[in-house]
């Protein structure tokens, strides 16, 4: 217990403050920590910071902000609180004993406005941009190599004649040349507009034609489908395969979650995907589309990575880490906005907002 006088300045505060060790054992939290976590005491107090707040992490991949903590330095960070139910500043304030040692380290979070939030997810979107500028201008630089490699390659199988050994190695390299420059492909329209061909498109029809490749699949996995269509027939200017792209990958990522959470059939075993149209912040007319899974659900710590290329968030070798990049780059070219919400073992939700075109009826 934090003693007497400071005590009582702790418990009241209004901001959610808790005392943890380096460690990310929890030893205290206030009143508001626990309102705003809608947890008693007892759920609190003796568990780790990133169970709490985070909602969880997987063992391979630690929790970033439990690793911090071992290294007791003073920071303070926007971040989502899933476990707060919110969007925070959040601090992070190393507290010495007598011999100068963190034996313990207070945090604060203060939720922030939606002026706030809109400034960090400019911030957020602003970063992604200029990492995908910076692997576009990889790409290139790898680009121009690997097709030298391959029409080399190509010219040998070619022009010589090889034992059959030989020939199999030359279509290797070949076969592995132009999977990297498949790679780059993708970096490359992850960060700069592709000439598409757009046209006025119903989303329903997108989403329809997109269920009907999976719809196999999903009766297979035993995989419950909701969805929730609006009949609105407005349209939006796209490129539909494109679009398409996007949404079958999403509904990939929740067969894998759902599939991982529940190996067999369980009436938990939901994917809920809705289509809708609504006015957005400057007061033009959006189609907003949003994939739910009730799945393992991602750490929150994550949230902010998932659109990077190469991240991924499956154990190494199950992903390549692209996937969600590449229906980034599509939704921004499209002048749309994609996002993701998620709490460990409850769900995860992609969000994607379009412009809308025009209605059907003119």
């Amino acid at each position: 217990m934090v003693p007497g006088y400071w005590e009582r300045i702790f418990t009241n505060m209004e901001l959610p403050c808790l005392l943890v060790q380096p460690d990310g054992i929890i030893i205290e939290a206030n009143k508001a920590t626990l309102k705003a976590a809608k947890k008693n005491r007892q759920e609190v107090i003796g568990q780790g910071i990133c169970k709490i707040i985070h909602g969880g992490s997987w063992p391979h991949l630690p929790c970033p902000l439990e690793e911090f903590l071992k290294n007791c330095t003073l920071n303070v960070e926007e971040t989502r609180l899933p476990g707060l139910h919110g969007e925070y500043l959040f601090s992070i304030i190393p507290i010495k004993d007598a011999n100068e040692t963190v034996d313990m380290v207070l945090l604060t979070a203060r939720e922030m406005s939606s002026d706030e939030v809109r400034k960090v997810n400019y911030m957020r979107n602003g970063k992604l941009a200029a990492i995908g500028e910076l692997a576009a201008g990889v790409a290139h630089e790898i680009n121009n190599p690997i097709t030298g490699i391959i029409n080399f390659a190509q010219i040998l199988l070619d022009s010589y004649k090889f034992d059959p050994s030989g020939v199999e190695m030359i279509k290797k390299i070949i076969e592995e040349g132009e999977r990297i420059a498949s790679i780059t492909s993708h970096l490359i329209s992850f960060a700069r507009e592709d000439i598409s061909v757009r046209k006025p498109v119903n989303p329903a029809e997108i989403i329809y034609s997109s269920l009907s490749l999976v719809s196999h699949q999903l009766k297979r996995d035993g995989i419950t489908l909701v969805t929730n269509i609006c009949n609105d027939i407005t349209l939006i200017d796209a490129d539909f395969k494109k679009l398409q792209q996007v949404v079958l990958n999403l509904i990939s990522n929740s067969r894998y979650a759902l599939n991982r959470r529940y190996p067999k059939a369980n009436s938990g075993k939901l994917l809920e995907i809705s289509c809708d149209f609504m006015n957005s912040d400057d007061g033009c007319r959006t189609c907003r589309i949003i994939v739910k899974d009730y799945g393992t659900g991602l750490p929150q710590s994550l949230l902010d990575h998932v659109f990077e290329p190469f991240f991924s968030t499956k154990p190494p070798g199950e992903g390549t880490g692209l996937g969600l990049s590449i229906s980034y780059g599509i939704i921004k070219e499209h002048g749309g906005n994609i996002s993701v919400n998620s709490i460990m073992e409850q769900f995860t939700e992609m969000i994607i907002d379009l412009p809308v075109c025009m209605r059907a009826d003119g």
